[in-house]
């Protein structure tokens, strides 16, 4: 007895699904139909915000950029689709810093996962929502996102450092001489006097067996 009210309780609630369903494809059935007139309709045509095409570095009023090549989203991405070269730059006070030289991206193999913008501890990444990216050949979809020209560093070169009084100069060098001959003078000494102790050891048991 048990069997047959399971059997019809499955069975409506198998009808109720099948219901339920075909009514989603009934609404959708009479729903009034769009169609885009594409290109024709490309100055009005309105793209989500959400959407991802192209992946780009976001640029100030300037010129600049925030990525500092730290290879992270290199790291994170999946596929392999983003390559970066770095390159060793002097700066104004005399340091060195390590600065991005060509940052490569491969549409191609783009999963468009978005963990590179998400990881960009800059956010220096976005993803644009420019869909017409067709092209020719696959060689065309690698893009260097870094294609603008970096504007020039406006902090002013450090000053060159006095010249050294050469009295002052000669002097230091005589102190320095005068200590090293001093050190020198001293090891010697001191291997000469190890030299004498070494010398006289051997001779005391012959002293001990004369008085015996």
């Amino acid at each position: 007895m048990s069997s047959i009210k399971e059997y019809f309780s499955e069975a409506g609630k198998g009808l109720k699904s099948l219901v339920t369903g075909m009514a989603v494809t009934g609404k959708e059935f009479v729903t009034p139909k769009i169609t885009e007139c594409y290109p024709e309709n490309r100055a009005s045509l309105q793209i989500p915000d959400r959407f991802r095409a192209e992946l780009t570095l976001k640029y100030d009023k300037e010129g600049h950029h925030k990525c500092i090549a730290c290879g992270i989203c290199q790291m994170n991405c999946p596929n392999g689709t983003i390559q970066l070269t770095t390159k060793m730059v002097d700066l104004p006070d005399g340091k060195k810093k390590r600065k991005l030289d060509k940052y490569m991206y491969d549409l191609g193999s783009c999963t468009f996962c978005m963990l590179c913008v998400t990881t960009c501890p800059q956010d220096a990444l976005e993803f644009t929502n420019d869909f017409e990216q067709a092209v020719f050949t696959r060689g065309s979809l690698i893009k260097q996102l870094n294609y603008r020209p970096e504007p020039a560093d406006d902090a002013p070169a450090p000053a060159p450092k006095p010249a050294m009084d050469p009295e002052k100069l000669a002097k230091i060098k005589a102190e320095a001489l005068a200590k090293a001959a001093k050190i020198k003078a001293e090891k010697e000494a001191a291997a000469k006097a190890a030299a004498a102790g070494q010398a006289q050891e051997p001779n005391k048991p012959n002293d001990e067996n004369k008085e015996n």
